[in-house]
């Protein structure tokens, strides 16, 4: 496989995939420490946008929006604001957006948002406010002309009742102005192949990027699997098997597992990839390198 890899880094050359990363507002000064180490870490990598989460019923709303200020502030990124619908009217949910854009956030990404109860529960729109990411979107883009990018679910939502009314759902995101679909992590590339062929046959024709995740712990992460409705393959978890003390080895693995997955649709003609870095560096960036991706030294701007 290092063989393999090496071969098509060179054959891609740099410029030709194009990555971005998604991190999480920090709820205590040694995360906000972290954050920023790996931050900066990989912003060298000139990624094509960072994106910032926004907790359950908007619970971060406030260092989701300290986050991204400091990103424009501080950095030559461009950072994408996560911002939901739950829990709140249209025009609250306005308001964060034009305060977004006031900051200098031109990149928003739109979710209708899980439940407050969490996941299993029934989702029950706001009274007064935007029932779903399409309406969202549509809200979004009467609001400014804002880049929006709207989720994907390869193996569909886990409230969905099928893929086929996960791809009508999607398709109404797009017809709402959606710029961008981000897919949901996920292990097994048939299943982002299939649901690629799925959208361009419903006439869905903006860029889908592959959501991927480095495995940092794996009983962690196929906890998340489980709950966003992404399978986990015997396969995968073969290789991860007996290293649960052992995060050295661990590491190792995952950054040869990711970047097998990511090389296998570089095949497939996919060229864009979003990794869900949990705000760790490390393996995004190694992954990166093995990718062919070098950094370039950014300038900062001033501190406001």
């Amino acid at each position: 496989m290092a063989r393999t890899i090496e071969r098509k880094s060179k054959l891609l050359g740099a410029g030709d995939i194009m990555v971005s990363f998604e991190f999480f507002p920090p709820k205590t000064p040694k995360m906000e420490d972290t954050l920023w180490q790996s931050i900066t870490r990989l912003a060298p990598l000139r990624p094509e946008f960072v994106s910032v989460t926004y907790g359950a019923g908007g619970s971060t709303r406030e260092r989701t929006h300290a986050t991204v200020s400091r990103l424009i502030r501080e950095t030559e990124l461009k950072p994408a604001a996560h911002l939901t619908c739950v829990n709140a009217t249209k025009a609250e949910v306005n308001a964060v957006a034009k305060a977004y854009w006031d900051a200098g956030v031109r990149h928003i990404v739109a979710l209708r948002g899980d439940p407050p109860e969490g996941p299993g529960s029934r989702y029950t729109p706001h009274p007064g406010g935007y029932a779903n990411a399409a309406e969202l979107t549509a809200g979004l883009k009467a609001i400014a002309p804002f880049e929006v990018s709207v989720a994907g679910y390869p193996e569909k939502h886990p409230e969905s009742l099928s893929l086929d009314l996960d791809i009508e759902n999607l398709k109404a995101k797009v017809d709402a102005g959606a710029d961008r679909i981000i897919t949901q992590f996920g292990f097994d590339n048939g299943h982002f192949l299939r649901y690629l062929e799925r959208a361009r046959a419903a006439g869905i024709w903006v860029p889908i990027m592959p959501g991927i995740v480095p495995i940092h712990n794996f009983k962690q992460v196929a906890g998340f699997a489980q709950r966003a409705g992404a399978s986990v393959p015997s396969w995968m978890a073969r290789r991860f098997e007996g290293l649960d003390d052992d995060p050295v080895t661990t590491h190792l693995v995952a950054a040869a597992v990711a970047t097998e997955q990511v090389m296998d649709l570089v095949d497939e003609g996919i060229k864009k990839f979003h990794f869900y870095s949990l705000n760790r560096a490390d393996l995004a960036y190694a992954i990166c390198h093995l990718l062919g991706l070098r950094p370039v030294r950014l300038p900062k701007a001033d501190a406001a």
